[in-house]
C-alpha cells in the first residue's frame, strides 16, 4: 500500500525530530528546528502535522503501532492461551517503542497535563484495540469495548514501569499480573452489566 505523502514527509520530520525530544521534550521549538534539518517547507510542515506537535507524537505512536502489528502478524497466536496473545501483543507493542523510550516517557508527561489527556486517551485506546484484534478477537457486542477499555485502563501504568529499564523477567511478570489483575475485574463487571445492555438491547 502506498503511504500519502503526508505520512512520509511526517516519518522524515520524525527522523531528526526523535534525537532532540530527549533532551528537550515534544516542544515546538524543538519541532521546528527539526523540521529546519528535514529541509521541510511551511506548507509541507502543513501538510504533515496540521496540528504541529500533536500529530508528530500521534505519527510517533502510530509508526510503533504499525511495527507491532507487523511483528505480531508472524506469531502463532492460535497456539497461545488468550492472556498469552495479549502479553504477547504488549510486549510487540513495548519493542517497537524501545528505540525511543524516553521519547514515549517525555509523551507520557504529556499526557497526564489537561491539554494532552484527551489525545493520550484516544492513543490509548487505538493501542488496546490493535493488540486486542491481533490476538482474534472479532467480538462486537459489550466484551468488544469491556475488554479493550479494561486494557487501556493498564497500559499507561505498563508504559511507565517499562520507562524504568525493568529487567526482562521483571516486565514480564509485571504485565502478567496487571492483565491478570483487569481479566478478574472484566468477569466480575460482566456479570452485572451485560444482562442489563442485554435487556435494553430487546426493547
Amino acid at each position: 500500500m502506498t503511504e500519502p505523502p503526508s505520512a512520509l514527509l511526517r516519518r522524515r520530520w520524525l527522523a531528526e525530530l526523535l534525537p532532540d525530544v530527549a533532551f528537550e521534550g515534544w516542544t515546538q521549538s524543538a519541532a521546528s528546528a527539526a523540521a529546519g534539518r528535514a529541509g521541510l517547507t511551511e506548507g509541507e510542515q502543513a501538510l504533515a502535522a496540521p496540528q504541529g506537535v500533536l500529530d508528530l507524537i500521534n505519527g510517533f505512536f502510530d509508526d510503533a503501532e504499525a511495527g507491532a502489528r507487523a511483528a505480531l502478524a508472524g506469531v502463532e497466536m492460535e497456539t497461545l492461551r488468550v492472556p498469552d496473545r495479549v502479553k504477547a501483543g504488549v510486549l510487540a507493542w513495548l519493542d517497537a517503542l524501545e528505540p525511543n523510550r524516553e521519547a514515549v516517557r517525555r509523551a507520557a508527561s504529556r499526557g497526564f497535563l489537561p491539554w494532552g489527556a484527551g489525545p493520550a486517551l484516544q492513543r490509548t485506546w487505538k493501542v488496546a484495540d490493535m493488540i486486542w484484534t491481533a490476538a482474534g478477537d472479532q467480538s462486537e457486542d459489550y466484551n468488544r469495548y469491556s475488554k479493550r477499555g479494561l486494557l487501556a485502563a493498564v497500559l499507561p501504568a505498563i508504559v511507565l514501569y517499562w520507562a524504568d529499564h525493568p529487567a526482562p523477567e521483571d516486565l514480564d511478570a509485571y504485565i502478567t499480573r496487571r492483565l491478570a489483575d483487569v481479566s478478574g475485574i472484566g468477569q466480575r463487571a460482566g456479570r452485572f452489566v451485560k444482562p442489563v445492555l442485554e435487556r435494553f438491547a430487546k426493547r
